[in-house]
């Protein structure tokens, strides 16, 4: 069978050359944001509030990347030491512990987009679905072109966020609570030195930082599963620039990523050169060349109506 022609994961040995081994290219990667979100903040006066919107936004959806890479990869250290290197909140919104146990149950790829077991899917169930109200469904709708996911997405996500963790403290369930208060003890020290250091009011880092930041990461998510017959069809892949590539930690070329997630995020590039007519035929060539062809394609037209077709 196809599967058994792409490379075993436990096949991909550690590069001998010692840079890669040592994974100073994630190294520098943290380096870069955290030196990055310091300037935007302590110059913020200084700077446009568009271009700190995009600048802002890219670097705080970088450290989501970060995050992302430090659930998976970078073991090279330990996880002790990962861990720490990305727990600081500069995001704003989002304990990494949340989003490491949220974002781990999202890997059962026998699961994949099933609306309930997938903590990341964007599908209802069908008997939900036809309970909604018109226009909760319009809503849904409008979040389902890349337009509406950019603007309204983020407000989407925190009300999930919010439902999700109510809901949790109203079943008695207050696992999540230790998380919650180590998040919000280094969220009013991010923000303290925010607002009375650098003299950043909090309403503005969240209007051109956070929100921006939530929205650019949504921008990577839109497309990337959609349902399929098997759980290689579910995954997509864009191949798109350095620009992207960098700020998503080549997570846009997604199919490597949950065959071998794993593998550091500078090694995917070039496995997926090597094997990309093989992983194609393996989710039966769902790819995009970059994101502007996505745009083309969804800007303002829904990319599926998110009601699962699967019972």
């Amino acid at each position: 069978m196809l599967e058994t022609e792409l490379p075993r994961a436990a096949a991909l040995a550690p590069s001998p050359i010692w840079w890669r081994r040592w994974e100073l290219p994630t190294w520098g990667v943290a380096v870069a944001i955290y030196a990055s979100w310091f300037v935007l903040v302590w110059f913020h006066a200084a700077i446009l509030w568009p271009l700190l919107m995009l600048a802002g936004g890219y670097v705080l959806a970088w450290h989501f990347s970060l995050q992302h890479e430090a659930i998976h990869g970078w073991r090279s250290i330990p996880r002790w030491l990962r861990t720490a290197l990305v727990w600081p909140p500069i995001g704003g919104w989002w304990p990494f512990e949340l989003y490491k146990r949220s974002h781990s149950a999202h890997h059962r790829n026998t699961v994949l987009t099933y609306p309930g077991e997938d903590t990341e899917t964007q599908y209802h169930r069908q008997a939900d679905w036809s309970q909604y109200s018109p226009a909760w469904r319009a809503v849904l709708l409008a979040n389902q072109t890349l337009a509406g996911r950019l603007l309204i997405g983020p407000f989407l996500r925190l009300r999930k966020l919010v439902l999700v963790e109510y809901g949790k403290l109203a079943r008695g369930d207050y696992s999540d609570v230790p998380a919650w208060i180590g998040f919000l003890a280094g969220l009013a020290v991010i923000l303290w030195f925010v607002s009375a250091v650098a003299g950043m009011p909090v309403w503005y880092y969240y209007v051109v930082m956070v929100l921006p930041g939530i929205s650019i990461g949504l921008l990577r998510a839109f497309t990337e599963h959609r349902w399929g017959p098997t759980p290689g069809e579910r995954t997509a892949s864009v191949e798109s620039n350095w620009v992207f590539g960098l700020l998503f930690l080549w997570n846009n070329l997604h199919i490597v990523h949950h065959l071998y997630p794993q593998m550091p995020w500078f090694e995917i590039p070039g496995f997926w050169r090597r094997n990309r007519e093989k992983l194609l035929a393996h989710n039966g060539h769902f790819v995009f060349r970059g994101y502007f062809d996505i745009a083309r394609r969804w800007l303002l037209r829904p990319v599926f109506v998110p009601a699962h077709p699967a019972r």
